[in-house]
């Protein structure tokens, strides 16, 4: 056994034992919780908003108590943030239903505030939360899935805008007009431009989704006004999407009423958003630091840090609407003096409890409940409601099945002809499009008569396809919100040139990191990624439009997928397609632009592949007697490779040729494939292979690898440096690249 295999056995070893370990991952979790189900179409009861008030107490002093936890290791949070979230999440458990009402978080550093939510509903135990926040697997930094929870994991500030949209979209093709998604973001976010398309993506495709803003002023390295001084209201009208005014999200009353108009307007086709616009002083109203105590309770502890810092309790503030360590009145306070620029201000983006006293926070008068909040929490637990969570199917479960009638029935180029592999792509989209009309999404780019889906997209309902321009980024983030939207079979492709993918839309590959399965894997959500125009491939476009990288991208996220597809022809293309289809789970597929050879069987009875076949990873193009050495092609230039091997067998050097139709093979197939070549192997791929300094990228490097445990010896024909191009046809450029027919020979020959 090698270095690395012998590592990721070990590895495999260690992530069966912290699995093991796991209190709330699993193929389904049954959990016994509150039974707080609010009908956002009703009033809110004076008993529910006790509940709510009883429970974010509760739940707050949970993050208080885990970050106390945290603190004897040395460690601290997002505690203020975390703490600010807690009674709108709160809110929004209470009226998701988590099939046509759900919910996300963008702002994930808040996590401590969505698991003590999660606690206080019952979902998870909160002595796991205090003791097991982010030590171990089940209670992650950021936000993660568990039970109750959403399995929508955020990372990065803004990303999760786009991926809502595309949650919402499909949750109302499955769910109808009253599907709803709300989620939760900051005031950092918002501006970025992931965030920014997806709020335009929202408005064009009328998505069924509401936004909640916590506008409270702080950002990691200051006020928010001192690191982007813009409101966010205008920006967000102005791509469509309604703004709802509410003085402060901490206020259970007026936040349910513009919860209830959210979800009419979402349902609408209206997306919206809810700002708290906070409280400053207007005519005939005076807000400062005095009214700030009486109205919030805790007007000793106003009067304390005023003094203390020279400022008078008459000195007029702005109270943000969504108050930084809401509860936790020390650093609140200090929160409300750094967003008026006052003496005495400090900021609690990373909150902690590092040398505080948990029991004196605990004691403080934000964390007493009234006779009523309590009775109306112990009436709730009373009577417990059962949830059974399930995991998202396992990549590769059954997913859209053709029959054989129906792979049958596409027209594919015969063998020899000169085709695009788009040709066969195309067929297979509108195979399955026609077969499964209703499970098919398609996300576009602007480009679906170039990469070949239009004529699938004018098959699947108007309510299953979404134009979403030049916005790739956030088109591939859409896409990803769509396999979020349910766990039927489904096919959602996004497709845009490789050269777009490698580069601007590669976060939509990239939150594939992040996506925990309930299962406590990282994997690749049930979305396919068609690359097109790969590698130098592509027309006379010259450099701009190539996709140098796009075996590289699909290495990169090989982990997370079922499998990456590089169809050689167009019929193989279409085998791909269908394949893809038939299996959950993510997939890549990079298809060249221009015209291939269609292959043919070595005995010229007819084309190398035929629509009723199953998809294979390895095929065996051609075979000769006696062959000591193979040529290992990927993609567009196998036929390249048929032709070196019968220069090289006429020569008197017999050589096999095996195309592999993609990623990953199945264990020891290579090895398998290797092992009757002794002469040696030459690989030859339409793409970058690495430079003496990088050392050997791409399908090579996987070859390489291999070959060098076997002792064979090894060659690669690919692009070694392309910095110096032309501006010709495919063949010309391969020319330039000595990614030629010769080059092989060449190469074949020099193994010995």
């Amino acid at each position: 056994m090698n270095s690395l295999q012998s590592a990721t056995s070990a590895q495999a070893r260690r992530n069966r034992k912290l699995l093991s370990e796991a209190s709330y991952l699993g193929e389904r979790i049954n959990s016994r919780v509150l039974p707080l189900d609010i009908d956002i179409a009703g009033p809110l009861t004076t008993q529910q908003r006790d509940a709510l008030a009883g429970l974010g107490v509760e739940a707050a002093s949970t993050a208080i108590s885990s970050l106390a936890s945290l603190a004897k290791i040395g460690e601290l949070d997002h505690l203020g943030g975390g703490l600010e979230l807690i009674d709108p999440l709160l809110m929004t458990l209470a009226v998701a239903d988590g099939e046509t009402v759900d919910y996300t978080i963008e702002h994930a550093h808040t996590s401590i505030g969505y698991y003590a939510a999660l606690a206080a509903f019952g979902y998870v135990k909160a002595k796991d939360v205090i003791d097991g926040f982010r030590r171990g697997i089940d209670i992650a930094g950021h936000v993660s899935w568990l039970p109750g929870g959403t399995q929508l994991n955020g990372g990065r500030l803004g990303v999760m805008v786009p991926v809502a949209v595309g949650q919402a979209l499909g949750r109302r093709a499955r769910k109808g007009n009253d599907a709803w998604v709300i989620t939760h973001c900051g005031d950092a976010g918002w501006i970025s431009g992931q965030a920014l398309n997806g709020f335009n993506g929202a408005s064009a495709l009328g998505a069924p989704v509401t936004f909640v803003m916590h506008r409270n002023g702080i950002q990691l390295s200051g006020t928010t006004r001192s690191v982007l001084d813009r409101d966010p209201r205008p920006v967000a009208e102005s791509l469509g999407i309604r703004v709802l005014e509410v003085p402060t999200l901490h206020d259970t009353a007026s936040l349910y009423d513009a919860y209830r108009e959210g979800a009419r307007l979402a349902r609408e086709g209206t997306p919206n958003l809810i700002y708290p616009t906070g409280f400053q002083s207007v005519e005939g109203q005076l807000i400062d630091l005095q009214w700030f105590g009486e109205e919030y309770g805790v007007l000793a502890e106003t009067q304390a840090i005023a003094e203390a810092n020279g400022v008078s309790m008459g000195r007029p503030v702005w109270v943000p609407g969504s108050l930084m360590s809401y509860r936790d009145v020390g650093p609140m306070l200090e929160c409300l003096f750094l967003v008026n620029d006052l003496p005495g201000g400090a900021g609690h983006h990373d909150g902690h409890m590092k040398d505080r006293d948990a029991k004196a926070v605990l004691a403080g008068p934000m964390f007493q409940t009234s006779e009523a909040q309590k009775k109306a929490v112990a009436d709730l637990r009373k009577s417990k409601r059962s949830v059974t969570t399930h995991a998202r199917p396992a990549p590769g479960s059954k997913n859209l099945i053709l029959s054989n009638a129906q792979k049958q029935a596409a027209k594919l180029p015969d063998a020899g002809a000169s085709a695009s592999p788009r040709a066969g792509s195309e067929a297979g989209y509108a195979a399955v499009a026609a077969a499964h009309s209703e499970d098919v999404f398609i996300v576009s780019c602007d480009l679906d008569v170039s990469t070949k889906l239009s004529k699938a997209r004018d098959l699947v309902p108007e309510q299953n396809r979404f134009e979403m321009s030049i916005e790739e980024q956030a088109a591939a983030l859409v896409a990803d919100g769509l396999a979020m939207s349910s766990n039927l079979p489904q096919l959602n492709v996004v497709s845009t040139f490789a050269a777009f993918f490698e580069a601007i839309a590669r976060e939509g590959f990239d939150l594939w990191r992040y996506q925990r399965n309930l299962t406590g894997a990282n994997e690749g959500l049930n979305v396919t990624f068609h690359l097109s125009h790969v590698g130098a491939c592509t027309g006379r476009d010259h450099f701009s439009g190539w996709g140098l990288d796009w075996i590289n991208v699909a290495l990169t996220y090989l982990p997370y997928l079922h499998r990456f597809y590089a169809p050689a022809d167009a019929r193989a293309a279409y085998l791909a397609v269908v394949d893809l289809a038939a299996h959950y789970g993510g997939h890549v597929i990079g298809i060249p632009r221009d015209n291939l050879p269609v292959l043919s069987k070595q005995d010229g009875s007819g084309p190398l592949w035929e629509p009723t076949d199953t998809w294979e990873p390895v095929t065996a193009y051609r075979t000769n007697e006696g062959a000591d050495h193979a040529i290992l092609a990927i993609g567009a230039p196998a036929s390249v490779a048929g032709d070196a091997a019968a220069t090289l067998t006429k020569k008197g050097v017999p050589t096999d040729v095996h195309i592999v139709n993609g990623l990953p093979l199945p264990e020891k197939e290579l090895e398998k494939l290797l092992a009757p070549y002794s002469g040696g192997v030459v690989t030859i791929e339409d793409g970058f292979i690495g430079t003496r300094d990088t050392g050997v990228r791409g399908f090579a490097g996987l070859v390489s690898s291999k070959a060098a445990d076997a002792a064979l010896p090894v060659a690669h024909i690919g692009i070694t440096d392309p910095c110096v191009a032309p501006s010709s046809g495919h063949m010309e450029t391969w020319a330039h690249f000595g990614i030629t027919a010769g080059a092989l020979v060449k190469a074949v020959q020099e193994l010995g």
